[in-house]
């Protein structure tokens, strides 16, 4: 069957996706993919045909700051809002132009769609098309029993908790998300498309899809009353490697035989990501300042920002300062990562069996920080700019007790219990098979 994939052109929300991309080319079906022309060289080492953004602005972690100016003065749910109405909701319908016209270039049987492009009414409803609805990022759906997305709260414990979480999804419902809930129901007017009253935005794609992939394991997500049948936990996906080739990361990456120093203790990872890194003092530095002095190697991914000035300020001989590094490899023998909590991270280190020190709101991270709080798989410091001492204490404490490294092997063993690209193509290819629908 013709299958296209649509996404942001974003790293992590196209790079989860290249591994299901390349399983459904191997079982033989014809496979396209949307997205900016940033990907290009990227889609064509994997011998996928690009179709680029056409109409669509192509939002990247590198042309936020000149497309937005105004957006690095914004911090909380503003912030967010602004996000949610300018990088989000005010593309679905350039993107859903663009994919219609190529349509008829590529008579495409199934559509497997990013969650945040938003378009799944629109081609499931107007093209009569099956889409799978495809989530990098933890599960959004709204439910009872989960707190509000953006604020990084736990599951309420008593009715104090409960009251308050209500009140903030109110907030984030009527306040946060209303611009983009607004400019999306109007694209969707345009159309003739009535968007049904309750429910939220985020809830949309799920609504108005045939099945959804959901990255991470079901342990790494809140309880829920209402189970979707169509959700389906697939485990950590991964980035799709070519056998014996090189990505982007292994450019003077750090992996094993690289020759750094012997001898010690204990091995750390530490990153900021490689979308809202500009500011090392949020995290890399106070991280840094924290564990200089620990018989440990510590192994800093600077995401190709402020490498030179980095190295030069930290020449202690156990700490290594790269732009990318290989952490597949890495996490084979790192026993904690101090992150700021991307959901892909996050996944590749539990999947490895290292747990983690976490600290970070903006971008969601609050509730991807949430969760692993929640799982016992790491500290969640709760804090965009933490404290050295208070990271000094949250890295020993991992280190120290081994709880934390025997629940994140426990969530290890449940992610590597079956193939997770296996899983998500056969979610695709269930939506076309007999009786499906």
């Amino acid at each position: 069957m013709n299958v296209l994939f649509a996404s942001q052109a974003i790293d992590g929300h196209f790079n989860p996706m290249t591994g299901v991309a390349m399983r459904l080319k191997e079982h033989g079906h014809d496979v396209r993919w949307y997205t900016g022309p940033v990907f290009r060289d990227k889609l064509q080492g994997l011998g996928i045909p690009l179709f680029p953004f056409r109409r669509a602005t192509e939002h990247r972690a590198d042309n936020l700051a000149e497309l937005y100016p105004e957006r690095a003065r914004l911090k909380g749910p503003r912030a967010i809002g602004f996000d949610g109405e300018k990088i989000f909701a005010s593309n679905v319908t350039n993107f859903f132009e663009d994919i219609r016209d190529l349509h008829r270039d590529f008579p495409f049987d199934v559509l497997v769609a990013d969650s945040s492009m938003f378009i799944h009414r629109l081609v499931s409803h107007l093209l009569g098309k099956p889409v799978v609805n495809f989530v990098a990022i933890p599960n959004m759906e709204s439910d009872p029993q989960v707190p509000p997305l953006f604020f990084g709260f736990l599951p309420p414990r008593n009715p104090v908790e409960r009251a308050l979480q209500a009140a903030a999804g109110l907030i984030s419902d009527r306040v946060i998300l209303r611009p983009a809930g607004q400019s999306y129901r109007r694209q969707h007017a345009a159309f003739g498309q009535e968007v049904p009253r309750g429910g939220r935005l985020t809830d949309e794609p799920y609504r108005c899809s045939d099945a959804t992939i959901q990255t991470g394991p079901a342990q790494l997500d809140f309880p829920r009353r209402n189970a979707n049948p169509k959700v389906r936990y697939v485990g950590a996906l991964l980035p799709y490697r070519l056998p014996g080739a090189t990505t982007d990361a292994d450019a003077g990456a750090a992996g094993p035989g690289d020759g750094w120093p012997k001898g010690y203790s204990k091995t750390l990872v530490i990153t900021q990501g490689t979308v809202d890194n500009a500011d090392q003092d949020k995290l890399i530095i106070p991280a840094l300042e924290a564990v200089k002095e620990m018989d440990a190697l510590v192994i800093v991914a600077t995401g190709g920002r402020g490498t030179t000035a980095l190295q030069a300020r930290y020449q202690q001989p156990n700490i290594l300062v790269r732009d990318y590094v290989d952490f597949a490899k890495v996490f084979d023998f790192t026993d904690a990562f101090v992150t700021n909590g991307g959901f892909g991270g996050v996944q590749l280190s539990l999947s490895k069996g290292v747990p983690l020190v976490v600290s970070g709101i903006n971008e969601g991270k609050s509730d991807v920080n949430a969760r692993v709080e929640y799982a016992g798989v790491g500290i969640n410091l709760r804090t965009e700019a933490p404290k050295p001492a208070d990271l000094a204490k949250a890295v020993e404490t991992v280190l120290s007790d081994p709880g934390w490294k025997s629940r994140a092997r426990s969530m290890q063993q449940e992610l590597n219990t079956r193939d997770p690209a296996d899983a998500a193509a056969a979610v695709v290819e269930s939506v076309l098979a007999p009786g499906a629908g």
